[in-house]
């Protein structure tokens, strides 16, 4: 906790019932997270203010909104409880000699690199903790998680995901036409969906979005022609790089050299990447100290 705040000016308390507010963006449904009363993390809060010196939240009727306080505070206040939660766990791993494995399980179409950075952030803090990373599409990983066979699951798909699980977003990323040198669309500074129209098409069977995508393209006029079908993207992209046609793929999943990118607009369609637990199942420590560090990330400073 920053010096300025003194030693016990900020009660933990108070942070983790302003961070459930911050999710919640009610009051009701906070302090129902937190098994308290509304009243006593009403209180709590209003002390937070008072000592950090203003409002961080707004409230107009049934409607929460932060202040720039509050949207100033998290960031600080998150790493605050991480740090707290982190030192925690590491004494009590360390007291106990824990060794702890964590099924962690990844969307096959999620890009490696872009996750590398947390991954071995997590390692770093918790070296007691073994990750066994699995792969599989979105409905894989949803039946794995619902059967006990993985503790978290990282994943994005077009529709809303299932009620039993509860998901938090990291961040979005656009979906991208890659193609080989020579192609025509390596010209362009974008693609538009009508521009699709009559093109070779490399198909990745792993697209969560391929029905979705199918369909605006046929809104806006492109009807496609498949070449080529593989679940392996490398494959795919291999492909297109070759000249057979252009795949359509997220933009942190190109892992071949040489293969070119361009945006695709008219429709844009954009995938967020969220983090995936079961609703109302107990977990062991390590599942929250996940949670936490990935929801607290920089994903905006690390490129794909």
């Amino acid at each position: 906790m920053p010096a300025a705040w003194g030693a016990a000016s900020v009660e933990m308390h108070q942070i983790r019932y302003f961070l459930a507010v911050c999710e919640a963006l009610n009051f009701t449904r906070a302090a129902e997270s937190c098994n308290v009363s509304q009243p006593s993390l009403t209180r709590a809060i209003k002390g937070l203010e008072d000592e950090l010196g203003g409002p961080l939240f707004r409230r107009e009727r049934n409607n929460t909104h932060m202040t720039g306080l509050g949207e100033m505070m998290r960031p600080h206040l998150v790493q605050v409880l991480i740090e707290t939660d982190a030192a925690k766990e590491r004494a009590k791993s360390f007291s106990k000699l824990e060794d702890i494995e964590l099924k962690l399980g990844m969307m096959c179409t999620i890009g490696p690199r872009r996750f590398v950075p947390f991954l071995q952030s997590f390692r770093e803090r918790h070296p007691r903790v073994r990750l066994v990373v699995q792969d599989g599409s979105n409905l894989q990983l949803q039946e794995r998680l619902a059967q006990g066979e993985l503790d978290i699951a990282v994943y994005g798909q077009p529709d809303e995901i299932d009620e039993r699980f509860h998901a938090r977003s990291l961040y979005d990323e656009r979906f991208v036409i890659g193609v080989g040198p020579g192609h025509a669309f390596g010209d362009q500074n974008v693609v538009c969906a009508k521009d699709l129209d009559g093109q070779h098409y490399l198909n990745r069977l792993q697209c969560e979005f391929f029905d979705h995508a199918g369909k605006l393209f046929r809104e806006n006029g492109a009807k496609t022609i498949i070449v080529f079908r593989s679940d392996r993207d490398d494959w795919v992209q291999s492909m297109a790089l070759a000249g057979l046609g252009f795949t359509f793929i997220p933009e942190y999943a190109v892992t071949i050299p040489g293969l070119r990118v361009r945006p695709l607009i008219d429709p844009e369609i954009v995938r967020t990447i969220q983090v995936v637990t079961v609703r109302g199942r107990p977990h062991v420590p390590a599942v929250g100290a996940f949670v936490r560090e990935i929801l607290a990330f920089p994903w905006a400073n690390v490129s794909g």
